[in-house]
């Protein structure tokens, strides 16, 4: 079988390391044309998307490792805590990097300056068609082209297109502000507005954070104004809250990562001998901390599929079957995390430990220690 991959980006390259690792020739084609070295901001991969990403041949050594997740309010109060198996924090263009050399590597062709416009379906086979005139045929063709997938519309004219949550995404690092970090121990502050940071080795703390605004703008409209500004803004939003204010006065510096936004429900993932993979199919909020992992579990769970059932209509039913509940159940608490993030109230700050010792702490669990038996036959 012959496997035509759309998108070189991080969902492309795992769904075709896993198709070699099932016996299926995967082609990646990628519309830009280089790569995506520097692109991106900070990236958190779960333990059950590391797992998935080691299935493929990634070892988890890269990042920075954390094993523990601290909730707070603007006031320093500690809401919950919980400690499990190491997740890794790492720059999306590292991991990119180091998924680009192994499928290198293992002699997997990429395309570069292929941007997908339509395909062609026949009983026996798949065509792709690109915007530079060329073609490509194969026996199947999988979307991972992300959140804005064309094949996603290709499958189905009427596909929902992401949906902007209201917030914009920021990202520094903040010098000798005092603000203490426990080691591998990620903070998230739930005040005035929502905020991230964990400690580096050298004492600097790197942060992210959320700002509410009403119409969305492109990573290339926020870096067209100022560092100052932004910081200023981000400052107003924050007030007095701790360690926000400190934060944002030892940093001289923002990356603009964009506006955040959720794909709903997408009613159709797979027609003739098209179907979609990670962001193309799901894309919960960043809130969930999940996108990257889902991503990679849902790239070696089609493979599985492909490789252990013969008839492509029932391999892809196979695979959404193993998929939807999980990467949707995901989705709907992250979109509930959102509306936390504009701020939470005197009730929700008296309640939220109790929910994080019980609900939250359950759903964190379940979540991560979810596993893919890669030897496992799939059923029909």
């Amino acid at each position: 079988m012959k496997a035509l991959v759309i998108g070189g980006g991080i969902a492309g390259p795992v769904t075709a390391l896993a198709l070699r690792k099932a016996g299926i020739e995967p082609i990646v084609f990628e519309a830009y044309d280089s790569t995506a070295d520097g692109v991106g901001g900070v990236l958190s991969v779960a333990p059950n998307g590391l797992a998935a990403l080691e299935i493929v041949g990634l070892r988890p050594d890269f990042g920075d490792p954390v094993r523990t997740m601290v909730m707070a309010d603007g006031q320093g109060h500690e809401l919950g805590r919980i400690t499990g198996d190491p997740s890794r924090v790492v720059w999306r263009e590292d991991l990119y990097r180091r998924l680009r050399d192994l499928a290198t590597a293992q002699r997997i062709k990429v395309e570069h300056g292929k941007r997908l416009i339509d395909v062609e379906t026949r009983e026996n086979g798949v065509t792709a068609l690109f915007s530079d005139g060329s073609t490509e045929s194969g026996d199947v063709l999988i979307g991972a082209d992300g959140i804005r997938s064309t094949v996603r519309t290709l499958i189905d004219p009427d596909a929902p297109s992401p949906e902007y949550v209201g917030l914009l995404g920021f990202g520094s690092y903040a010098r000798e502000s005092g603000v203490q970090a426990d080691p591998e121990t990620m903070y998230f502050v739930f005040g005035s507005s929502f905020l991230g940071y964990w400690g580096e080795p050298d004492g600097t703390v790197a942060w992210f954070n959320n700002l509410a605004v009403p119409e969305p703008l492109t990573t290339a409209e926020i870096a067209n104004i100022s560092a100052e500004t932004w910081l200023a803004r981000l400052a107003e939003a924050y007030g007095d809250d701790m360690p926000a204010k400190r934060l944002l006065e030892h940093s001289d510096t923002v990356i603009g990562a964009g506006p955040l936004e959720i794909m709903p429900s997408v009613p159709r993932w797979h027609r003739d001998r098209m179907v979609l993979v990670g962001d193309a199919a799901h894309a919960p909020s960043a809130s969930s901390g999940q996108g990257a992992s889902l991503a990679a579990e849902s790239a070696v769970q089609l493979a599985r599929c492909l490789r252990d059932i013969p008839d492509l209509t029932e391999a892809f039913a196979a695979y959404e079957r193993l998929r939807r509940p999980r990467v949707e159940a995901i989705a709907a608490r992250a979109a509930r995390t959102n509306s936390n993030k504009r701020g939470i109230g005197p009730i929700t700050r008296l309640l939220m430990p109790l929910v994080m010792k019980t609900v939250g702490k359950r759903a964190f669990t379940r979540d991560q220690n979810y596993r893919i038996d890669w030897d496992a036959q799939v059923s029909r």
